[in-house]
């Protein structure tokens, strides 16, 4: 179930990375890298651990959160002594996760974990159509799972372990909070109440995957004294901006499924209580009171969104979510400058969290050698880091978790904070050592969108031209209309947290969807051209009824005609008012990260036949178009499953064709961070 979770964005994300003085490593660790691996694999000082399974903590208000934990041990007994903690809340239940880590450590010590990981990571048969399958697969010895589902490993080195349900999850009480300002609290709680145990030392590092890693950086909100490190593996920072309702339109694919796991997966009795002798009729009372109050959390707002016509029939609970300045809103979003501990994250580009991490990297507060990003290529099922451990790749991600811990929670100094502070996989390139995101070196530039054939797309709606002058000669409309051709592509598998990335031809290759939008695409570069940082598609568009919803992508197309895409972007076009506080701009003027206040009560109904300006955020990049490649902007009408506007829109918009305008007066154009330029 880790690969449905939801959350965060919106920080701006071009202040330069604080400065040090620290000579840093490349992304192989250099000669650190042995040090850290050797402590993983090697010798541990406990063989054994000892659970104290179904533990209650009761919060301030009286709430019930279950919690499991794994001791380390020796001879049958838990060892003596003080240790960290290593903590994950987790949302999913804690008892899928408790038998996960049993079959993971029960493979470990028959010696059979690592050989069967190395094997499923050596797969890959070019060839027969299964690339994106053995995408996945290939990561398996990367370190991935053990870092994602606190492996007990972490507890034969000398951590406790502690795992949590969150308030209205799993086997605790209360009602799930779905990232509200009370589950904050409930989690400095529960590390005020471990710093508290005989068997803490009071230091705690949290860490989790996807739910669990946004709750992860949770944990930083209240800034509780016991809290000293964070690894976050594929967290976010802003829910509704980047998955909940980006540019207006529900990420209806992933939501949807989400919160329906999370609702099912909450209903389970806590079973480990009865197994272990701990089983309280009177907290599992409570419990069944709570499940029956809210069954079906958040999905009433969700059926509501799609099923009211108008404003008025909007319930209580789905305002909150269209209001900017509702508490539930506001809870949605972390607030970067709350952490002020050592963090580690790890993220990718077309991750469902992708638009987040290189704008927390960039707010959080702390100098390099306390903060650090992995940003790979990849999706929710697995983030590209295939290869990590082998030579000339970074460590392991279990490895450079447990050096993170060993380093901020004993004090071991083993040379991590030295590590680069961002590992990028270049789209289009290989691994990098990015000194700052956006690279220094990209230069943001306009390049124009016009109705001259570049003769690269004919199966597009129209084939246009992408130029850094400004062609177009007069003006004239294109139109495009909603399509489902989107279900076979990059933003599809995006949204689905990857699954579908094994379909090669819909996520390694845009034109099917192309074939239900317009495309504008650049000469080839004669060499290498580095796109680094978020983008902004600016366009004048008429529509034929009171609203619409555009899409924008930026692809990288190779030769062979193969379209790739690179960034993606969307926008309701009633919702697009711009917050300028909080948007980003260009040294040219121009928007790079534009922020909409996606408020219902700023909504501004378009005009049939006037056009409107919309500036469409694109997600960050760090790409390389190489020798012979071009750039491609797309634009359509629709994107389902990634974005699905609510039934207000979608009545307003009765779902008729679009038309972009291009004129010369009033051009269409993309704000792209570039290191060279390209040719028309």
């Amino acid at each position: 179930m880790v690969v449905f979770s939801a959350l965060l964005v919106g920080i701006p994300f071009l202040s330069p990375v604080a400065s040090s003085e620290t000579v840093f490593t490349g992304i192989d660790g250099d000669g650190y890298a042995a040090s850290w691996t050797a402590a993983v694999d090697g010798p541990q000082p406990y063989r054994e651990v000892a659970p104290d399974l179904a533990v209650p903590i009761t919060m301030d208000d009286g709430t019930v959160l279950k919690a499991d934990i794994i001791h380390p041990a020796q001879g049958g007994r838990i060892a003596d002594g003080k240790r960290p903690v290593i903590l994950q809340m987790q949302g999913y239940g804690k008892l899928p996760m408790l038998v996960g880590q049993a079959v993971l450590s029960a493979a470990d010590g028959l010696g059979i974990k690592q050989p069967l990981e190395n094997w499923v990571g050596s797969l890959n048969l070019p060839g027969v159509g299964l690339d994106g399958l053995f995408d996945i697969t290939r990561q398996a010895d990367a370190g991935a799972i053990e870092a994602a589902v606190q492996d007990w490993k972490l507890a034969n080195a000398g951590y406790t372990l502690v795992q949590v349900d969150l308030r209205g999850t799993g086997t605790s009480g209360g009602d799930w909070q779905v990232f509200g300002d009370r589950e904050k609290q409930d989690i400095a709680e529960v590390i005020d109440w471990i710093t508290r145990q005989p068997w803490s030392d009071g230091t705690v590092g949290t860490m989790g995957i996807s739910f669990t890693a946004i709750s992860a950086l949770e944990a930083t909100d209240r800034m509780p004294p016991g809290l000293k490190a964070v690894f976050a593996y594929e967290g976010s920072g802003d829910i509704f901006n980047d998955i909940a309702g980006t540019g207006g339109g529900i990420g209806a694919g992933f939501l949807v499924p989400w919160l329906i796991g999370v609702n099912a997966l909450k209903m389970i009795p806590d079973i480990t209580s009865i197994l272990v002798g701990k089983f309280d009729p009177a907290q599992q009372l409570q419990w069944l009171k709570d499940r029956i109050a809210d069954p079906l959390t958040m999905l009433d707002v969700v059926i509501n969104g799609y099923t009211a016509m108008n404003p008025d029939q909007l319930t209580a609970r789905t305002r909150q979510l269209v209001d900017p300045n509702s508490p539930f809103r506001k809870g949605l979003k972390a607030d970067v400058t709350h952490i002020q501990v050592p963090t580690f994250m790890v993220g990718a580009w077309f991750d469902i969290f992708g638009t987040t991490p290189t704008a927390t990297f960039n707010a959080i507060p702390l100098p390099e050698e306390q903060k650090k990003l992995v940003m790979g290529d990849g999706y929710h099922v697995g983030t590209g880091v295939a290869g990590f451990g082998h030579p000339g790749m970074p460590p392991r991600l279990d490895v450079l978790q447990r050096a993170w811990f060993d380093h901020w929670l004993r004090g071991i100094d083993n040379g991590i904070e030295k590590y680069t502070p961002l590992t990028v996989k270049q789209q289009g390139g290989g691994w990098t050592d990015a000194p700052r995101f956006p690279r220094a070196e990209a230069v943001y530039r306009r390049m124009y969108l016009d109705d001259i054939p570049s003769g690269t797309s004919p199966t597009s709606r129209y084939d246009g031209g992408l130029s850094e002058d400004s062609r177009q000669a007069g003006v004239r409309d294109l139109t495009v209309a909603p399509g489902l051709a989107s279900l076979c592509s990059r933003d599809a598998a995006r949204i689905t947290a990857g699954i579908t990335s094994i379909i090669q031809a819909c996520t390694g290759d845009s034109r099917i969807w192309e074939s239900d939008g317009l495309s504008f695409t650049s000469g080839p570069v004669a060499a290498p051209v580095t796109v680094s940082g978020p983008l902004d598609v600016h366009l004048e568009v008429v529509e034929d009824a009171a609203d619409g919803y555009w899409v924008a992508t930026v692809n990288d197309v190779a030769p062979d005609g193969d379209s790739r895409e690179i960034a993606t972007g969307q926008l309701v076009a009633s919702l697009r008012q711009i917050d300028e506080d909080n948007s980003v701009k260009s040294a040219n003027g121009d928007y790079t990260q534009p922020q909409y206040f996606l408020d219902l009560a700023k909504r501004e109904q378009t005009v049939p036949g006037v056009p409107v300006t919309l500036d469409i955020a694109l997600t960050p990049i760090d790409a390389v178009l190489q020798p012979g490649h071009r750039l491609r902007v797309d634009v359509y009408a629709s994107n389902f499953p990634k974005g699905l506007p609510p039934m207000i829109v979608l009545a307003d918009s009765g779902l008729k064709p679009e038309h972009l305008r291009l004129d010369p007066d009033a051009p269409s154009w993309v704000n792209v961070p570039l290191t060279a330029s390209i040719p028309s």
